[in-house]
């Protein structure tokens, strides 16, 4: 691993110790709360990674699918966001969230390419349940805007890791597939008690 790759990955495992180390009302400590937030839980880690992952491993237009799709995301999380927390009762967010990661587990592990007037719709819906799940936690305003960007963080880290692994080895795809897959049964198991 070069130095720029390890001090990069070194910043993202910081981000939620640096949001919680400088909690409080200012807006510089909003954002790097909102940072930290997708970091913070393992379900929204997992999907946010597997969108950009997805985007790289299966993209067939070249740098359209890598910006289309994760910004697609992007935009139907601060959505969500937005909605709930501006007090809209989103039902089943959890069922929704761990199906998602069900679903982009089978996209990865199938290798399936989708157009990208199928794939954008796709994500798009899986974000609007994320962001409505980190919404109602966050609000908007700056601590959105980090959610955002911490969200997009994640998106880029699934990318280098598919366009890394992706002419190497199939083995690799499916083994996150495989993986994702299994955390999202778990998840899904878990929200339907």
């Amino acid at each position: 691993m070069t130095n720029t790759k390890r001090t990069i990955s070194m910043l993202l495992l910081a981000l939620p110790a640096l949001a919680q180390a400088h909690a409080g009302s200012h807006p510089a400590d909003a954002l790097l709360s909102g940072l930290a937030h997708p970091f913070s839980g393992l379900d929204h880690l997992a999907a946010m990674f597997a969108v950009g992952f997805w985007a790289a491993l299966a993209a067939r237009r070249g740098r359209a699918d890598l910006v289309l799709v994760p910004a697609s995301f992007v935009a139907l999380l601060s959505t969500g966001a937005l909605m709930a927390a501006a007090g809209l009762a989103i039902p089943l967010v959890e069922p929704v969230i761990a199906t998602s990661l069900l679903a982009l587990a089978l996209l990865i592990a199938r290798r399936t390419s989708l157009p990208l007037p199928w794939a954008m719709p796709l994500v798009g819906v899986f974000a609007f349940f994320h962001g409505a799940a980190h919404g109602a936690e966050l609000g908007g305003g700056a601590a959105l805007v980090g959610m955002m960007l911490g969200t997009g963080a994640l998106h880029v880290l699934g990318m280098v890791a598919a366009l890394v692994v992706r002419h190497r080895s199939t083995a690799w795809p499916h083994a996150t597939g495989a993986v994702l897959g299994l955390m999202g049964v778990s998840l899904l198991m878990g929200s339907l008690r």
